[in-house]
């Protein structure tokens, strides 16, 4: 593991930061924001960690996956009220007020997801 700056994906990362946003504050659905968008975070995480640290790709996505699954956790547990943030609307939208297994599996085939497409184009850059 070592620390650099990589503009591919850090550009990745803020294409899909900007979508997330556009999510969180326009999109009231019951496909889009709850389960598409906890599929998007995950490879946003994955990107914007591998913007400034390079290691495995799978170590990377098994540990974006892990953070995700604490998250959700913390949900479970009712992180914001303990952090004494219920009512920070910030705080509710990023660490998230409810858990469901649904988050689980959208967090899991993101990262799946984004293994897949990154070791593909490792592939196809050695082509």
């Amino acid at each position: 593991m070592t620390l650099r700056f990589d503009r591919y994906h850090f550009f990745r990362a803020l294409v899909l930061f900007i979508i997330l946003v556009f999510i969180a504050l326009f999109v009231r659905d019951r496909f889009i924001r709850p389960i598409f968008g906890d599929f998007l975070v995950v490879i946003f995480i994955y990107y914007a960690v591998a913007s400034f640290i390079r290691m495995s790709k799978l170590w990377l996505a098994v540990g974006v996956l892990l953070f995700a699954y604490a998250v959700e956790i913390g949900q479970y547990y009712n992180l914001v009220y303990h952090l004494g943030l219920r009512g920070n609307r910030l705080a509710e939208i990023v660490i998230g007020m409810g858990f469901t297994w649904t988050d689980m599996l959208a967090y899991t085939l993101g990262a799946i997801c984004v293994y897949i497409l990154e070791s593909k184009r490792a592939i196809k850059s050695l082509s």
